[in-house]
């Protein structure tokens, strides 16, 4: 088991009122899955994301990633659990303007303290891995938006992470673009990459090899959990 979380509750306080966003959220992952968190808006399906990603913590629960218990860790604890285990890609890409796509993949590396040749090759390596060797110095505002976006996977994956979190991955590229996109999921998920994706198109989630639906905070459908019974 690669990541279970196990009665997650999640309350925010807002004035004198206490309110519920995740409640009771059990869900576990095996190592090379692929899995699609799926609900509308204020579902509670970037909570959970942001729990997941330890970028958050739950009121409640327990969270394993891997042999790890990573809650009640301090930041800086969780810096590194982020930066060694987790792979990020977001809607927006979120890569530096000024820098080249091999140096923006580069940059968990130097994080990470690898030491600046080793961090090119594998750098170079994560960027042929998603289709872009001949774009690796090209910076993004000379790259498509789908292009841009597989700059974003390299980067997420350069670390050999546990999993790859994926957040809305297609949200800011046009339906023929999100297509190539999956298509470099479903070939990263067969060369062994863990991914949980999250999203509320039910087109995207169904990419995904298990989907997982969350409404009003709660898990109403597990898609393998159904053909388990």
């Amino acid at each position: 088991m690669i990541l279970e979380l196990k009665n997650i509750f999640k309350n925010y306080q807002q004035d004198k009122m206490v309110v519920p966003v995740l409640k009771d959220v059990n869900l576990e992952v095996e190592e090379g899955e692929y899995v699609a968190i799926m609900g509308p808006s204020g579902s509670g399906k970037t909570t959970l994301m942001n729990i997941i990603g330890c970028l958050d913590q739950p009121t409640s629960g327990t969270y394993h990633l891997g042999e790890q218990n990573v809650l009640n860790h301090s930041d800086k604890v969780l810096s590194n659990i982020r930066l060694n285990s987790i792979g990020f890609v977001f809607q927006s890409f979120n890569l530096l303007p000024r820098q080249s796509a091999l140096e923006n993949v580069e940059l968990p590396l130097s994080y990470a303290g690898v030491p600046k040749n080793e961090r090119h090759e594998l750098a170079a390596r994560a960027l042929e891995r998603v289709g872009l060797a001949d774009r690796m110095k090209f910076k993004p505002t000379q790259l498509s938006g789908g292009q841009q976006q597989r700059v974003a996977v390299a980067r997420a994956i350069v670390n050999n992470p546990k999993i790859l979190l994926a957040d809305e991955p297609t949200g800011a590229l046009d339906s023929k673009t999100g297509k190539q996109l999956m298509k470099l999921f479903d070939k990263l998920n067969e060369e062994g990459v863990t991914i949980v994706m999250i999203t509320h198109d039910a087109h995207i989630a169904n990419y995904a090899k298990r989907v997982i639906m969350i409404r009003d905070g709660e898990i109403v459908s597990n898609s393998g959990e159904e053909e388990a019974e």
